[in-house]
């Protein structure tokens, strides 16, 4: 086994392996983190688009590792793989990380370096993933199982301490540090890319203690051409023909027979399979979906501490470090003494049970998120809001409606938007002032848009100005902010690192996102030389302001106007959903793994393993369409996704009722005494039917 650590019967050369995968799942995690957020708020696209990219890149990254397989089963064996692809690896971040420089070229070209980036990353990581853990594995001698099985316990704990580290250091690499003029992504990609080539290099410093097996052929290969080789006799089987128990015994003319039953074996578990993508179609949307939901919650935990968005997916990587001994010792145990059967087939129903009720907790949250969002009007109407600096009470009227009909009060922040009808696209409004001046108005304005109606004196009583506004709600959570000046002269205001500037007369600047915070001193300078210190208040997660500046004693003084209000629900109200699918993960996932390796020969487990991870591929295949083609609100998606994995539950405990588990050890012990020749199987169907068919010891239903 070589080297091996001081005391104990494990190789040096797993440390090296370990340490690799951490490096790689930090790298991993940690730029998948912000992908969502980074086609939302750098390559400026909307949130379906977004939505369906991240899980057609997340579907690639589970579509790849058969490539894996193949290329280190059939030809470079899996460590040269794992070099080989780890470097594609990381010139897939490099080039991802480049792409999220501002200053590299024009946006379509940002756009080709991170899907080109994107689909390196997904070969690289996908490739290696099939490769890694069993690369440890062989580190091992036969005479050390229990070690090995050890192994792969801190081999799983090592994958989620690079997931969760790398979900809380990313996020405030890219918000907390600001580079060409925002959020810093190129730094938040570029550690991960850094990572990356820090586990190529630990895994290479480690050549030289590595046991190495040569590629022995590719199983999954062999499997298609005898699944091949069957139907195509079958389909020109001839009327003469004796006609088959099976039709994969089409192909004992030329496959043996020990290998036909294996796959009849390996394909009973497949058909088991067939349901499981409706499950990672809801989990995978934490870093999509819920990370778009976060946004829109008040992220802050106390006055000095507040978590990113994208951090929440923290919680999943920590929740599961923390469920699976819990599950293993005290809850498992609990429902045995209850006197209830646990199989594995049960448990991941009730693994897909917990997740349908995750996203039934994400519904009602998000049902109470959207109350602080403002709709856009609908077709042939406008949103209008009214702010008067008239230093009068003014009354408004819209022409065909009911609206505004109270007098509006001197720097009255407006209790909401209105939705007024347009006449042939123009906006009708009659203003009166309580002294008598008054003035009617048309104004060019387009459908579905929000804007402000500004009411301010001049030399013949009271005019208008007409501004358009931003309703939507800022695509990472914060605030966002803009000025109205009332002064004669142009005034330059400084808050945080960002600064507004307003020439004179009731000029409107554009909106600037700031950090979510206390702002007591923000700096004011007119065009005169004059300074200000301005206290803002809390500007607050979600909301859009309008701060009014007018002058009070000889002193500039802000008046704040809420134009969207602030995000109200807590992310804590998000800790029940993540709770809900983190016990569907444990229940679902981890326990599929299981009855996979169980129920498969062992020269097929990498075959079940293959479609294992095809079945997460499909789950955000599913996404992706849903997210592109339904078109629905998100609270509907959400309860949606939820029905589908209750109704793919009921469908998948009628099948598991129906599946007879099998003993493979016991059918190798079949072959060994009784030394089934492949031309003379008849013996062995008749024995290896009653293993799996009259079984009374081992055959337990769902």
């Amino acid at each position: 086994m070589g080297k091996k650590l001081l005391g104990t019967n494990y190789p040096v050369s797993i440390c090296f392996i370990v340490v690799n995968e951490f490096c790689e799942r930090f790298s991993y995690y940690g730029m998948k983190a912000l992908l969502t957020l980074y086609f939302l708020n750098y390559l400026k696209w909307d949130k379906d688009l977004s939505t369906a990219v991240y899980h057609a890149f997340s579907g690639l990254c589970y579509f790849t590792p058969i490539l894996g397989a193949f290329i280190a089963d059939s030809w470079l064996g899996k460590y040269k793989t794992i070099i080989y692809l780890s470097i594609v690896y990381v010139i897939g971040h490099v080039v991802k990380s480049v792409g999220a420089i501002p200053t590299v070229g024009s946006t379509e070209l940002h756009i080709a370096l991170s899907m080109s980036g994107l689909i390196l990353i997904a070969l690289g990581t996908g490739g290696i993933k099939p490769c890694v853990a069993a690369f440890g594995g062989d580190q091992f001698g036969e005479e050390h199982t229990t070690e090995r099985q050890k192994f792969f316990s801190i081999f799983y704990m090592s994958i989620n301490a690079g997931s969760f580290l790398s979900t809380i250091i990313t996020p405030i690499l890219r918000g907390d540090v600001q580079c060409f003029g925002g959020d810093c992504y190129a730094l938040a990609f570029g550690v991960p890319a850094a990572l990356m080539v820090v586990a190529l290099v630990v895994f290479i410093a480690g050549s030289s203690l590595y046991k190495r097996t040569p590629p022995q052929g590719n199983i999954l290969w062999e499997v298609c051409n005898c699944i091949g080789f069957a139907l195509k006799n079958r389909w020109n089987k001839s009327k003469h023909d004796s006609p088959r128990q099976h039709w994969l015994d089409w192909a004992e003319e030329k496959y043996s027979m020990r290998l036909i039953q294996e796959i009849k074996m390996v394909l009973r578990v497949l058909v088991l399979y067939i349901p499981l993508p409706m499950f990672w179609a809801l989990f995978d949307q934490q870093g999509s979906r819920w990370t778009l939901q976060a946004t829109r919650m008040n992220l802050a935990f106390g006055n000095s501490f507040a978590i990113k968005p994208d951090q929440m997916q923290m919680l999943n990587a920590l929740l599961i470090l923390v469920f699976v001994p819990i599950f293993d010792l005290i809850i498992y145990p609990l429902v045995r003494l209850c006197g209830l059967k646990i199989t594995p087939l049960r448990k991941m129903a009730m693994g897909m049970v917990f997740a349908a009720l995750a996203f039934g907790a994400a519904t009602l949250v998000e049902v109470n998120v959207v109350k602080t969002v403002v709709n856009p009007a609908p077709a042939g109407k406008c949103l209008l809001q009214v702010v008067n600096l008239a230093k009068e009470d003014v009354s408004l009227k819209a022409p065909g409606t009911d609206l505004f009909l109270q007098s509006i009060k001197y720097l009255e922040d407006p209790p909401g938007y209105e939705t007024v009808p347009l006449s042939n696209g123009e906006l009708n409004l009659e203003v009166t002032g309580v002294n008598g001046a008054t003035f009617s108005a048309t104004q060019k304005v387009e459908e579905k848009k929000a804007y402000s109606v500004i009411i301010y004196p001049d030399a013949d009583g009271i005019t208008y100005t007409l501004v358009e506004d931003h309703i939507t709600k800022n695509e990472d959570g914060n605030p966002l902010l803009r000025f109205l000046n009332t002064q004669p002269e142009a005034l330059n205001v400084t808050v945080g690192d960002k600064n507004f500037y307003m020439s004179s007369g009731y000029n409107v600047t554009h909106n600037k996102t700031v950090q979510r915070g206390e702002y007591t001193h923000a700096t004011c300078i007119s065009s005169s030389g004059k300074t200000s210190k301005l206290n803002l208040g809390l500007l607050d997660f979600g909301a859009c302001y309008t701060v009014i500046l007018t002058e009070e004693a000889g002193e500039i003084v802000p008046h704040k106007i809420e134009d969207v209000k602030a995000n109200n629900v807590h992310i804590a109200y998000q800790i029940p959903q993540y709770i809900l699918i983190t016990a569907g993960e444990v229940m679902f996932s981890i326990t599929g793994l299981e009855f996979s390796y169980s129920q498969a020969p062992a020269n097929m487990k990498s075959v079940l393993q293959a479609g294992w991870l095809l079945t997460v591929a499909f789950g955000n295949v599913i996404v992706l369409i849903v997210a592109e083609g339904a078109g629905l609100e998100q609270w509907i998606e959400f309860l949606l996704f939820a029905c589908l994995l209750l109704g793919v539950c009921i469908i998948f405990s009628i099948m598991a009722h129906f599946y007879t588990y099998v003993d493979p050890e016991e059918m190798d012990k079949l072959y060994l005494e009784n030394s089934v020749r492949e031309e003379d199987d008849s013996d062995f169907k008749k024995k290896n039917n009653e293993i799996q068919l009259n079984k009374t010891g081992k055959s337990t239903r769902m």
